[in-house]
């Protein structure tokens, strides 16, 4: 799953639309975290509800995602 779009924000935590890379299936997931290890390590390991199939299962290389904060700040 790859984020689309970052719908609400409040420091770190945000929800957001994710989009299946293998069925282009679209989910909002709420509980997100603003930070390198969640887009690089939890993200691609998630599995899409519709096919089953997560970006890693797919073989694809986690997208970049910029983050609000730059790691070393206190929010």
């Amino acid at each position: 799953m790859k984020l689309i779009e970052k719908t609400r924000q409040y420091r770190r935590d945000f929800v957001g639309i994710y989009e299946c890379e293998n069925c282009g299936h679209k989910q909002e997931y709420r509980g997100c975290y603003d930070d390198d290890n969640f887009h690089v390590n939890v993200t691609p390991r998630w599995q899409c509800p519709k096919c089953g199939k997560s970006t890693l299962d797919l073989g694809l290389e986690p997208a970049k995602i910029s983050t609000k904060y730059n790691s070393w700040e206190v929010v």
